[in-house]
């Protein structure tokens, strides 16, 4: 399904998406493109960028690990570079971090899932923030999860940082309110793709059973017993970006089917 707003809803609107050449974020980049904005991309997969561009001529990229600090400088450096404003910030960068109990998690590993999923969403957002704050109204959307509304067993670091984005967004919706400034958090589900099929295979493995009960175990936790695609969760991204959403803010909005536990899902 193509959505299409009208030109007042976007105008000439620049959006920044971290890691948008693939997944959610591609899928994101792509729905704004669509509706007339100019899209800046960064992501850590030069490969990716490439075949990202080939298909969005008319969007630009840099390369950057959100996690490094100086890289985060590098693509503000080159963002500016190409664009003298930002309205919209759609901070989608994440990692699923180890498949563990807490005990069993290295300290390296929860470092990095920390570092990527939310210290690289603070470094670009402190950035991005007096950009925002020149260019009028606008809106930041935070990439969280179900797994930010809910405990989910071997998935501590992961659930960790996707609560602490929620309690980011509610609190950045209160200081940037008075600037016109919207920031919400959209939290999707299981998304059908590569990605999950892996998390099936994988549990499947360690239970000793076939893919197929895998799915049917996580979307039986799901009310509308199916998975989220991209294409939704763009969707809803687009929306909040909108003069359709101008007075949502400070939300965690599930893209989910509605998720009713997480207590036999890996990721």
């Amino acid at each position: 399904m193509k959505i299409k707003y009208d030109s007042e809803s976007f105008g000439e609107q620049v959006v920044l998406v971290t890691a948008g050449a693939a997944g959610i974020g591609r899928s994101i980049a792509g729905k704004f493109l669509s509706n007339g904005c100019f899209v800046h991309i960064c992501d850590i997969d030069q490969a990716a960028i490439n075949d990202f561009l080939t298909d969005n001529p008319n969007a630009s990229a840099s390369v950057a690990d959100i996690s490094n600090v100086g890289q985060v400088e590098g693509l503000f450096k080159d963002f500016s570079s190409r664009c003298g404003r930002l309205d919209v910030l759609v901070n989608n960068a994440g990692i699923a971090g180890p498949a563990a109990n807490l005990e069993d998690i290295s300290t390296e590993d929860w470092d990095r899932t920390i570092a990527v999923d939310i210290n690289g969403q603070f470094y670009v957002t402190r950035l991005a923030v007096p950009i925002m704050k020149q260019a009028g109204p606008g809106s930041i959307i935070n990439i969280s999860s179900s797994a930010g509304l809910f405990g989910c067993p071997k998935r501590a670091p992961y659930v960790a940082s996707k609560w602490a984005m929620i309690g980011v967004t509610k609190t950045l919706a209160m200081e940037l309110g008075p600037w016109g400034i919207r920031v919400n958090a959209i939290c999707p589900g299981s998304v059908e793709g590569r990605r999950i099929e892996k998390v099936i295979e994988r549990d499947a493995c360690n239970r000793d059973c076939s893919p197929e009960e895998i799915r049917r175990i996580y979307q039986c936790q799901i009310s509308l017993r199916r998975f989220v695609t991209a294409d939704e969760v763009a969707n809803m991204a687009v929306f909040l970006a909108s003069d359709m959403g101008r007075s949502i803010s400070g939300q965690a909005i599930g893209v989910d089917g509605h998720t009713e536990s997480l207590s036999n899902v890996m990721d």
